[in-house]
């Protein structure tokens, strides 16, 4: 598969799980890519090594998702060392559960900044770099449209405000050849969502297909996004989540 040779991409949050799965599937399409980081350097630099074994360029950046300037200064600094972008990945994300009536400030405030405005600054600093029909896709989830349970309101909330911002930017950028998309994840095999976790159970029974899906089948979904295949997809949602929301 070469159908992204010459193409340089950005995900956010990409140590790990969902974005480590999405980094590696742009590279083996031929994508040059970087990615970003707030802690996990080993297994940033483990991403890094990965991408380069497949014979393309990647560079690690150290960012905090919730520090507006890092955001900024994370796009900045994947122009400079890819050469220019003509993808944007939005996967950076938290989950913080909790009744409304018990959520502390902090919390909302956490998950307000990583999980929304990190996206809209991601963007905004990307749209003077991305070439003429460059892609901008972010990582929202099946509770954005959907609650099935109580606990996840504003994580819900934060995931939803994506549908908006996909579907009004996809309209600005629409003139330059730019599609914007948002890809929603059910339940999938991480770290901060295990399929052997005490709620995966719960989880698997709410889905049509009765199991958790893995990040690579939320990369396969950005990676056709990102292709020339997609060129006629822009302001809308694919949800991946085994039946879920069905």
């Amino acid at each position: 598969m070469s159908e992204l040779v010459g193409k340089r991409a950005l995900v956010t949050g990409a140590s790990r799980g969902i974005g480590a799965a999405i980094a590696l599937a742009l590279a083996d399409r031929g994508a040059d890519v970087a990615i970003t980081y707030e802690r996990s350097v080993e297994r940033a630099a483990e991403v890094v090594r990965a991408i380069e074994a497949k014979g393309r360029h990647a560079i690690a950046i150290q960012a905090d998702s919730a520090d507006a300037s890092a955001v900024k200064r994370s796009v900045d600094e994947a122009v400079e060392g890819l050469g220019g972008l003509d993808i944007l990945v939005n996967n950076a994300g938290i989950a913080r559960g909790g009744a409304v009536a018990e959520m502390s400030l902090a919390d909302i405030d956490a998950i307000l900044d990583v999980n929304v405005r990190s996206v809209v600054l991601a963007s905004q600093a990307a749209i003077s770099h991305l070439t003429d029909g460059g892609r901008i896709i972010s990582i929202g989830s099946c509770l954005g449209e959907r609650v099935p349970f109580p606990g996840v309101t504003v994580y819900s909330m934060s995931k939803s405000a994506l549908l908006s911002f996909t579907r009004g930017l996809a309209r600005e950028l629409g003139p330059r050849g730019i599609t914007v998309n948002l890809v929603q994840p059910g339940s999938t095999d991480t770290d901060m969502n295990p399929a052997d976790g005490a709620q995966s159970d719960m989880q698997r029974a709410m889905t049509a297909l009765g199991h958790y899906g893995t990040p690579e089948d939320i990369a396969a979904t950005v990676a056709f996004l990102a292709s020339p295949t997609a060129r006629q997809i822009t302001g809308t949602t694919i949800t991946v989540d085994g039946g879920a929301n069905a």
